[in-house]
Parts: C-alpha cells; sequence; structure tokens
C-alpha cells in the first residue's frame, strides 16, 4: 500500500504523480540543494493515496461524478452551484482516523516539543497525467497552529480540488475530475508578515531574455504581490555577472507597496490575513538590501542550473530570524514553450486621447469594447473578445479572463495575478493603472497598446495599428560588414536583442536622462544655489530617497546603460556621451539656469565643447561616473565610449584627459574604447590626427550632411536639398573611411539612408565600412541591402 504521509526529505522530482508538482518540487530542493546551502523550510506532504482514501471512505467519488454530470459544459452557467455543491460535500465528510493520526504525528514530528505555525498548501497531480500543471488553481492556508487547526486546512485544500476556476480549467484542458487527486504540503512557517516576501524569474518576464533574474517584492505575505494589490519593488540581476562576482544588479526599481498584509488578530473572525497601510518610511526603502538580492539570485540560478530549464520560485524572509527562505520552485512555462527567432512586433499608426497608463504586460495592441467588473460573480456581463477592466484579479477570476481580449486593473505589478494570466492566455495587459475603473467608461471602445515600452498606454476609441511577424531562425548575417542596432531605450532593449545583431553602433543617452533622470546634472550638483523653486520642489520629489542628488544622476544613467549593455553582452555597445543642445538641456528639470541662451543651438555649446568647459564640466562628471560604474563595478566591459560633436583635434585631446581624471583611463583599464563622431568636415580633413586620439569613428551621416552642404535639414525651404547621396557627402564619408582603415582604425555609420536606399549601402561597403546601425525597424531592410551589396562586390570583384 502506497504510504499516506512522505517527509519533504523523501520526495523527489519523480514524485509528481503522488504527491503533486508542488510538492514533489520542493521534495527535489530539499534532497539536492541543501548541500548548495539554499534554505528551504521543512515539511511533509500527503499523498494521492491519502486523499483517495478520504474520498472513498465518505463514499464521495460516484456522488461528485454524478454532480459534475450536471455541468454545463456550454456556457458554464451552473458552474458556481455545482462547485459549491462539490466543496460542500468534502466539507461535510469526515478525515479517515488513519489519516488523521498520520497528519498528527508527522505534525508531532515537525514541531517538537513546541507547536509552532505552519503553511498548509494545496498540490494537484493526476496519475496519469503526470506533466499537468495546476498552478494558480487551488488554496492554501497559513499562520496554521495547532492540530485541529492543521486538519481543518487538509480538509479545505481537499475542498479547493473543486473550486470553480479548477473545474473550468480541468474542463479546459481535458482532465478527467476522477484521475485528479490533491496533495497537501506541510511546512514550517516563514514569519513574512513580519519582514517581506516575493518571487523570482529565472528570465526577464515580459520578453523572455534568459540572462536576466527578476526579482520582486513586497512587505509582509508574499499574496498582495500574487494578487497584484499594491506595486512591488523590483530587482533585475545579469547571471554573468553574477557568476563573476560582480555587482549584479543593474536595475532597481522603488515600487509604492502601499499595503502590508499581516496575519490578522481576533479581533477579525472572518479572515486570517488582514491589509494594513505601509508606513511612508516603509514605502521609501526597499524590502531587500543588495545582499540579500543577490543571495536570492544566486540560488535561482542554482535551481535553474538544477532542473536545466528557466524557474518561477517564491521566496519569503522571516522577520522574527531575519533568514531568507525559498519557499516554492516551479518551471517557468510561458517563455520557455516560444521559439525566440520568432517575433512579433505591433505599431500604432496614430495616437488617440489617453485615457490611463500602467505597466505593460506583453507587446500587443488590441481594440475591443471595455468591460467595467467589481467581482467575478459579473461573468455574465463579459461577451468574448470585450476588455476586462478591474480593480484586481485572483485566481476566481480565471474563468472569466479565458474571455477577455486584454485585461487592464487598477492595482498590481509585473508579477500579479493578471499579468501572470495575461501571459498565459497571450494577451496584452495594463496593470497599476491606479484609475482605470474611473477614466474608462464601460462599453465604450478602447485600444490597449503594450508595444511602446514598459508603460502600456490606453486610448480612446478604436486606433488602427500594424502587426508584423518576423522570423529570424534562417537569416544569416552579411559576411564582412556588420549591422548594429541605434537603442535608446532601455525598456526595449530585451526584446531588440532577439534581432539579428551584431551589438549597438549608437546608443543615445539622451533619452534616459529625459525619461528617467528627468533632472539637468548641474541642478543637482548645484541643487542650493537654484533659483526656481518649482523646479527644487520637483527635484525633491524626484531623489528623496537618495542622501545624495548626485548620485541619483549617477545610478539612473548607469542602471539605464547597464540594460542595453547587459541585453546585447557580450557584443559592443558604444554609448554616445551626452549631445543635448543647449535649448534641450535647459528643458530638464532646473536646466534654465545653467543653459545660455543660443540663437543657433545646432552649432553652438553641444558635444565636446561641453565636457571640459567650467558650465559643464562637473555634469560631465557624473556621466563619467555612471560609465565608470558600468564597467568596473558591475563588470559590462563591453561598453565602449563615443564623443559627439568634436571639432578640434586640440579639443579631443582635452576631452579624453577630462575622462582620465574621472577615472576613465584607458592606461588604467586597457579594454575600453574611445570612439569619436565624425560628422563635422574637420573630423574627416583631419581623420589621421584624430586618429591618434581615438579607438574608432562613426559617421553622423546627418550632421556630416548639413555641415558638407551648408543646409539646415530642419527648414522646410530647404529641406528638398537634404540628401546623404549627395556627391559631395559622399566624398566626405569615402574619405574619412579610408582615413580610418589606413590607421588601423575601425569605422561605422549610424543612420536611415542605407536602409532606404540600396544604392548607398552598396557605396558604404564598397568603401569598406566595418559597421552600418539602424534604428529597429529599419535593421531587416539594412541587413538585406547590405548583403545585397556584399555579394555584387563579389561578382564585381571577379
Amino acid at each position: 500500500m502506497e504510504p499516506l504521509i512522505l517527509k519533504y526529505t523523501d520526495i523527489g522530482i519523480n514524485d509528481v504523480a503522488r504527491v503533486g508538482g508542488k510538492n514533489a518540487s520542493l521534495g527535489e530542493l530539499v534532497n539536492q540543494l541543501a548541500e548548495k546551502k539554499i534554505a528551504i523550510p521543512p515539511g511533509f506532504a500527503t499523498t494521492a493515496e491519502a486523499f483517495w482514501l478520504f474520498i472513498d471512505g465518505n463514499q464521495l467519488r460516484d456522488k461528485l461524478n454524478e454532480l459534475l454530470g450536471f455541468l454545463d459544459r456550454e456556457e458554464y452557467s451552473n458552474l458556481d452551484y455545482i462547485g459549491k455543491q462539490a466543496r460542500c460535500l468534502i466539507l461535510n465528510a469526515s478525515l479517515p482516523n488513519e489519516l488523521a493520526a498520520a497528519i498528527k504525528q508527522e505534525y508531532k514530528n515537525l514541531c517538537g516539543n513546541t507547536s509552532f505555525e505552519v503553511a498548509v498548501r494545496s498540490s494537484a497531480t493526476a496519475e496519469d497525467l503526470p506533466e499537468a500543471s495546476f498552478a494558480g488553481q487551488h488554496e492554501s492556508y497559513l499562520n496554521i497552529k495547532g492540530e485541529e487547526e492543521l486538519l481543518l486546512a487538509v480538509q479545505k485544500c481537499f475542498a479547493s480540488l473543486y473550486t470553480d476556476r479548477a473545474i473550468k480549467y480541468r474542463e479546459d484542458n481535458h482532465f478527467p475530475h476522477d484521475k485528479v487527486a490533491l496533495s497537501v504540503g506541510v511546512q514550517k512557517m516563514v514569519r513574512a508578515d513580519k519582514a517581506c516576501a516575493g518571487v523570482c524569474f529565472t528570465l526577464e518576464p515580459e520578453s523572455g531574455f534568459r540572462d536576466i533574474i527578476h526579482v520582486s517584492g513586497v512587505w509582509g505575505l508574499g499574496e498582495n504581490i500574487v494578487q497584484g494589490a499594491v506595486t512591488p519593488d523590483e530587482f533585475l540581476v545579469f547571471k554573468p555577472m553574477l557568476q563573476k562576482g560582480k555587482r549584479a544588479i543593474i536595475q532597481k526599481t522603488l515600487g509604492e507597496k502601499a499595503k502590508t498584509m499581516v496575519y490578522a488578530g481576533s479581533e477579525y473572525a472572518n479572515s486570517s490575513t488582514v491589509n494594513i497601510e505601509t508606513p511612508v518610511n516603509k514605502r521609501e526603502t526597499f524590502v531587500l538590501t543588495d545582499e540579500e538580492v543577490i543571495r536570492i539570485a544566486q540560488w535561482a540560478q542554482l535551481i535553474e542550473a538544477h532542473y536545466g530549464r528557466p524557474m518561477d520560485i517564491e521566496w519569503a524572509k522571516d522577520g522574527i530570524t531575519n533568514e531568507l527562505f525559498i519557499v516554492q520552485a516551479r518551471p517557468e512555462t510561458i517563455h520557455a514553450q516560444k521559439n525566440p527567432a520568432l517575433v512579433k512586433e505591433y505599431q500604432l499608426e496614430r495616437k488617440g486621447v489617453l485615457l490611463a497608463e500602467g505597466e505593460a504586460v506583453g507587446s500587443k495592441i488590441t481594440t475591443g469594447i471595455a468591460r467595467i467588473l467589481r467581482t467575478p460573480t459579473e461573468a455574465d456581463k463579459l461577451k468574448h473578445g470585450e476588455i476586462v477592466v478591474t480593480e484586481i484579479t485572483s485566481p476566481d477570476w480565471d474563468p472569466i479572463l479565458k474571455k477577455a481580449a486584454a485585461i487592464i486593473t487598477d492595482k498590481g505589478g509585473r508579477t500579479s495575478h493578471a499579468s501572470i494570466v495575461a501571459r498565459e492566455l497571450g494577451v496584452p495587459a495594463i496593470v497599476g493603472t491606479g484609475n482605470a475603473t474611473q477614466m474608462i467608461r464601460d462599453g465604450e471602445t478602447i485600444t490597449v497598446s503594450c508595444c511602446e515600452g514598459k508603460t502600456g498606454y490606453i486610448y480612446k476609441g478604436e486606433l488602427k495599428y500594424k502587426e508584423i511577424t518576423h522570423d529570424f531562425s534562417e537569416l544569416k548575417l552579411p559576411e564582412k560588414t556588420k549591422p548594429m542596432l541605434i537603442v535608446g531605450d532601455p525598456e526595449k532593449a530585451f526584446s531588440l536583442s532577439f534581432y539579428p545583431n551584431c551589438g549597438v553602433g549608437l546608443m543615445r543617452i539622451e533619452f534616459i536622462i529625459t525619461h528617467f533622470v528627468q533632472v539637468h546634472p548641474m541642478a543637482l550638483i548645484k541643487f542650493n544655489e537654484l533659483q526656481d523653486q518649482a523646479a527644487k520642489d520637483r527635484i525633491e520629489q524626484l531623489t528623496h530617497h537618495y542622501p545624495d542628488k548626485e548620485q541619483y544622476f549617477v545610478d539612473k544613467l548607469a542602471q539605464g546603460i547597464a540594460t542595453i549593455a547587459a541585453a546585447f553582452y557580450p557584443k559592443d555597445v558604444i554609448v554616445r556621451m551626452s549631445d543635448f543642445k543647449t535649448n534641450e538641456y535647459s528643458n530638464l528639470v532646473g536646466g534654465e539656469q545653467f543653459e545660455p541662451k543660443e540663437e543657433n543651438p545646432m552649432l553652438g555649446f553641444r558635444g565636446a565643447s561641453r565636457y571640459y568647459n567650467d558650465r559643464y564640466r562637473e555634469g560631465f562628471r557624473l556621466e563619467c561616473e555612471a560609465i565608470k560604474t558600468v564597467r568596473t563595478v558591475m563588470g559590462l566591459t563591453n561598453v565602449k565610449v563615443m564623443i559627439p560633436f568634436c571639432r578640434t583635434v586640440a579639443e579631443g585631446k582635452k576631452v579624453v584627459e577630462v575622462m582620465k581624471a574621472n577615472g576613465l583611463s584607458r592606461e588604467m583599464d586597457p579594454s575600453l574604447e574611445i570612439y569619436v563622431m565624425a560628422e563635422i568636415p574637420s573630423n574627416v580633413l583631419l581623420a589621421e590626427q584624430f586618429a591618434e586620439i581615438f579607438d574608432g569613428f562613426s559617421i553622423g551621416s546627418n550632421d556630416l550632411t548639413q555641415l558638407t552642404l551648408g543646409i539646415d535639414r530642419d527648414s522646410a525651404i530647404v529641406s528638398d536639398l537634404f540628401s546623404e547621396q549627395n556627391e559631395a557627402a559622399k566624398q566626405m564619408m569615402a574619405m574619412v573611411i579610408q582615413k580610418a582603415k589606413a590607421a588601423g582604425k575601425k569605422i561605422g555609420l549610424c543612420g536611415q539612408a542605407p536602409s532606404d536606399f540600396p544604392e548607398f549601402a552598396q557605396f558604404l561597403v564598397q568603401q569598406g565600412i566595418d559597421s552600418i546601425s539602424f534604428n529597429a525597424d529599419a535593421l531587416l531592410n539594412g541587413i538585406e541591402n547590405i548583403k545585397k551589396a556584399e555579394v555584387k562586390g563579389k561578382i564585381m570583384a571577379l
């Protein structure tokens, strides 16, 4: 006879049919990874044999089968009634004496001489379907203490095999109800109510990028993060640098964490937990130290290596002992099944009236009728293909959400229930909007856009959009000329990394400064001298959790650069230092006080001339500090630096000296390379001398063409004369390519023309250019043009 109880020390991954996936996984971790110092709370599990003993001992098998025979399998109109009746049958039954005695004895063995709290979790299993996953379908009960409470919790777990969502899940997946059993895991309780808890994916959950570990957490019990009741803290850890012992946390985002879930006192008779307001000081504090994030990430990497696949992991911190624990681990099922070479791209043809925004889940766009739902009991209001708009979702919403074309919630984050379900269903979701249920009218047509980066937007009306499918599996890169990307937005970096490329030929930091930093660096350095009170107030608001305002700039810029560098590691990522014009710099918070008024900013105080000038020298120091952090502290040495708009050789030497003084020294860091933009005729005419200072060139075709032809391409009157294919502009480009090659220096070009005009790509390839960088939407055309040019070059050489 099969045992009724198994300790976790007696369970392995091959026991899924006996104790379900959740318990089998915990047993596997306890047995196989304990020597790796991964902390897992001890426990035991009831087996499938115990469940069938309970069912047959109470003569429930035929009654349940008969009841489920009445289920409306077309509209599921009576699902609520059938589920309630099934659960009543189980809750009104009695645990067999043999099973109750076995549970009590194992509880005593677990507790020793004291009686402590345990977590009681459901783990469904199917003898004939060991590969089945029942994640999130059944109930768990926390903070259970004493034998009688434990026995009741076990019986409640048995009953949760017949929640509405579990019944519907089995129906949808064609699992026979009478073949699925319920194993119950009993585990020593981690007092996360007095500390924090969260989840961890061993890949980036939106793009499926494999070299990231995504850790998120909230104060109190982890249920808040699963339900999406609060916005959690988020941390991105880069695996290759984690293995090298570098500071591998490349991004940190402070969540608002407005609520903390704790165990309810005696005054809450109908609930075991209660959500309380999080104190302001804790909202402004990360739930984990950097050291704790790294420890969780290291454990996650070991777990992933053991299973040989991406994992979805739950962690918790005990507020009494301050110990960290892994409390659950299961295979990640969404991105693991996707073909990374098949990429779908969505593009809005135009934007409309913005109704609300939040965190984007996925990258799709959809349009449809918005349906405001308050609770799952309003399921009959939702028609197939409509968009669910609600405050928050839980597993009880699962049967409803399967009809939805998109999901929008007021609350929640990237790892909330709504986010997880959206990924499973392959529909877009926008979570944590804060006010969608107020801003969107029930029944109105809306457009849900998740293709614009980390932020998702909800627009009024039905907007037109394009859906493009790219299959990169058969695409071969050119033989000689490297196609590279132009990237500015860190939020798109992981998705873009799947495109065929040889790295990033131009990373513009202006996007990071504008969208993530938002503040003029000199306004942070000279904060006490700011005259604009409104700017001071805004800066205080943005930097309030940074005692050192300069560090705010360095951290934000470093994290943005590191995210892009990690996405393309170990390929080159060439980071252009700031090239705002004075009118653009003055638009940053606090910027107006530090920028001169210029008649023609395009030809004024920009690029290299700023870096050694007293007006901006200290601001450039912060830029250098960010680069130094990325390269030396985080270890992302694939980052190269590029200097824009360097007018003279003497200016180039000055900038290199300033960089050296700021810690970016090629003598101290031999792998550091410093490039220069070739965008001024002087860069071309004196290319030999610039080559003595810099390690490579990148042709800025727009500025070089403007300055060669004396044309402002933004002027509607003369813009028709602007063309990179003008013979004078082409001669300038040919000259600098030849001089760079003669000096043994790398040279590339950044611009649109090589993708738009095959003949221009052919011209560059003929000249021997090393690389051409494209915006993502022009990359595939660019690659084809380069390949055609290389083939034509071979033919001409015959």
